[in-house]
């Protein structure tokens, strides 16, 4: 294990406790101060836009200054100050500035603790799954717990208890210390040059399909149970059934790379996914078959996640680390996101809430061709060598 992974898996754990908590509840909280619902759509946007700029942003200055922990504490001092927007101020203007500045700030720091930590991990990554699943248990725990208070106090409750988890973050940075680099005898490659490689761009083009197969779950999940007929308590007993399970496979995930390689579970994965999103459309009447989705969610996101950062490190090793996780959140959670809520949303609105889910299966085989371009780009590129993640 790395030297610093109980501060890692620390740092991860208030990371996503407050990423997780703010997204879920913040919806409610916007309405309880008087914001519309199409207002409301526009400030839970800005989670997601800011994915495109924040994580690139700070993964230059992180790379180029090599003083990545600097850049997460003054994030996070950067962050504590935009979030203290959300104690006052009760107009859609004020609400907007305020989660600008705080994605803004906020959205680099998940990316640029990854690429720390896989550089002090120096391409071993047999450990990483057991480290990145801290993000996921405090992302439970929070929630839960953030249920219970602001059943208890009400809305208003949101930004104390958000904004304790980000002073939580901020404090976690300081646990952190720089990775010393090894000495590269030649100069890095140019980030541009790298982007125009054919088999990057594929790669990158099916991570953004994958993840916008998944606003389906993230944006309409809640409202399909719902409309079908389930109870409040089974809709979070799904959503705490798809995390346990993405949980459980981080932590048993390292056997499986060893034995077949990340090539071969990004293949697994986008496969199930494939799978998985048709098994929903059909099933909203058949709980056997949300709950063998749900069970699927350990594939299609966490063995997604860490096959997508092994098969990266061909490209975006040493000094190009935080750029390249950069770069992974903002086209793949930013791009992709973004633009699947809203092609999703017509979807919807259009055709229906089950036809969502067939055409992000749909999304999903498109995203394991590209992976497959990707892979077969690889090759040729460099002849009699194995693509990224082959075993």
């Amino acid at each position: 294990m790395p030297s610093q992974s109980v501060s890692f898996a620390l740092f991860l754990f208030c990371y996503y406790a407050h990423a997780g908590t703010f997204s879920t509840y913040a919806s409610l909280f916007f309405a309880g101060k008087g914001m519309t619902v199409a207002q409301i759509g526009v400030l839970m946007s800005l989670i997601q836009v800011l994915r495109i700029f924040g994580p690139n942003v700070w993964g230059y200055v992180a790379d180029h200054s090599e003083r990545r922990v600097l850049v997460l504490r003054l994030t996070g001092a950067a962050a504590l100050t935009a979030f203290s927007g959300f104690f006052f101020g009760f107009t859609f203007v004020h609400f907007f500035i305020a989660m600008v500045l705080l994605n803004l700030f906020t959205s680099a720091q998940g990316p640029i603790c990854e690429a720390l930590m896989l550089s002090e991990m120096r391409g071993d990554l047999s450990n990483y799954g057991r480290i990145r699943l801290w993000g996921s248990i405090g992302f439970i725990i929070s929630s839960m717990g953030a249920a219970f208070a602001l059943d208890a106090y009400g809305t208003n409750a949101l930004p104390w208890v958000a904004g304790g988890l980000l002073l939580c973050v901020f404090g976690a940075a300081f646990r952190l210390k720089d990775v010393p680099r090894p000495p590269h005898r030649e100069a890095p490659p140019a980030l541009l040059s790298v982007l125009r490689q054919r088999e990057v761009l594929a790669f990158f083009l099916s991570t953004a399909l994958m993840v916008a197969a998944h606003t389906s779950l993230y944006t309409f999940y809640s409202l399909y149970l719902e409309r079908a007929g389930y109870s409040k308590a089974m809709i979070g007993a799904m959503w705490s059934l798809g995390v346990v399970a993405e949980v459980l496979l981080f932590y048993f995930q390292a056997p499986l790379f060893k034995r077949w390689g990340a090539r071969r579970m990004l293949y697994l994965t986008l496969a199930v996914a494939v799978l998985r999103f048709a098994l929903i459309g059909a099933g909203a009447t058949s709980l056997a078959l949300l709950l063998a989705a749900q069970l699927l969610h350990a594939a299609t996101f966490a063995l997604h996640h860490s096959s997508s950062v092994m098969t990266m490190q061909r490209w975006f090793a040493g000094p190009l680390q935080a750029r390249g996780q950069a770069l992974y959140i903002s086209i793949s959670y930013g791009v992709g996101g973004t633009l699947g809520g809203l092609f999703l949303s017509q979807c919807w609105e259009k055709m229906g809430p089950e036809s969502v889910y067939y055409v992000a299966s749909g999304l999903a085989a498109l995203s394991l061709g590209a992976a497959a371009l990707s892979f077969r780009w690889q090759a040729r590129s460099q002849p009699g060598s194995k693509p990224a993640g082959v075993a």
